[in-house]
């Protein structure tokens, strides 16, 4: 069956970003046709090199990977997160050395070609920080508007933050890059926040059932994710040891344009905070119950999901090993 969803993925490559990568090239449905490749979760060159290693282990090596931003729109450094994803991004997975090509350090232009081959019928999604997506729309608007759709992962609106009290990681990593985005985006944005993506759980359980499988065919990609999500529910239990397994909140940004995702939005007027200070990379939304709400530009907002249609994807899906995928 022919995929039919067309996907420019911005990511910065840590664990969960990895594992949505291999889902999309799993799926029936997702078809990736370019990689940006930016820091965040680590830096843009270990994102590039995750990108070349994706590109190998799967066998796709058509797949173009753009070099993004290095560095937040706020001129500050970026912080890294080797406790949650590893020093590598890919948790305790160590890669060999690879050549990152000089290419990569100068080709983000290259997203134009892309866009323009699938005009009017490609869906941008955002995974990490929103650096390279801004600069997008600064340098290329009339381009960003001929993408279909904008999914973006980010922000925490009526739930805790993950890196603050109040902010999500990838909207607190660069609040101006979010802003312009929100603001500047020529059609409504889906944004899936904590709100939603925490509660995408996959289990060690269902992890370890994938493992047998991958084991049983020998799965060069499928054999990478038990040590990567595992790695990461480690993380996430010592936080927090009532959950019961790993959120997977990029596996769930990609699962959303799915024709099988059963996922309720609110249209709401949305805005970053981008001052410095406690409430930096705070996202506001305006759910008041009022005819006339707060003057931002209104955006799709995921505030609930069927629970048992994602688990489901997610195991069907990645049990799918189709022929062009190389075996070892």
């Amino acid at each position: 069956m022919a995929k039919n969803k067309n996907v420019l993925f911005f990511s910065d490559f840590g664990i969960d970003d990895f594992v949505a990568a291999i889902y999309a090239l799993f799926s029936e449905e997702v078809n990736i046709v370019g990689i940006v490749a930016d820091y965040g979760n680590i830096s843009r060159l270990d994102a590039l090199r995750n990108a070349a290693y994706l590109r190998e282990v799967t066998g796709i090596a058509d797949i173009p990977v753009f070099s993004g931003a290095e560095l937040p729109l706020t001129g500050e450094n970026p912080v890294y997160y080797p406790d949650v994803h590893g020093l590598e991004g890919l948790g305790p997975i160590t890669l060999p050395e690879y050549e990152v090509k000089g290419e990569f350090f100068e080709n983000f232009d290259g997203i134009k070609e892309i866009i323009a081959k699938y005009e009017d019928d490609i869906i941008i999604v955002n995974v990490g920080r929103l650096s390279s997506l801004a600069t997008a729309f600064i340098l290329y608007p009339s381009y960003m508007s001929r993408v279909k759709d904008f999914y973006i992962m980010g922000g925490a609106f009526n739930v805790p933050g993950n890196v603050s009290p109040v902010a999500e990681a990838n909207f607190y990593g660069d609040p101006y890059a979010a802003n312009i985005v929100i603001r500047q985006a020529p059609k409504q944005i889906h944004i899936f926040p904590l709100d939603v993506t925490m509660s995408a759980i996959v289990t060690p359980m269902l992890i370890d059932r994938l493992d047998e499988y991958y084991q049983e065919i020998n799965s060069k990609p499928g054999l990478l994710v038990k040590p990567m999500v595992d790695y990461y529910y480690e993380f996430y239990k010592k936080r927090d040891p009532e959950l019961s397994g790993s959120p997977l909140h990029d596996v769930f940004t990609l699962w959303a344009l799915t024709d099988g995702a059963v996922i309720e939005y609110k249209d709401l007027p949305v805005i970053i905070q981008v001052d410095q200070g406690e409430g930096q990379g705070q996202s506001i939304g305006d759910f008041r119950k009022y005819i006339e709400k707060a003057e931002y530009p209104v955006h799709k907002v995921a505030i609930s999901f069927d629970y048992a249609r994602f688990i489901t994807s997610f195991y069907t899906t990645m049990k799918n090993h189709y022929s062009d995928q190389p075996q070892s």
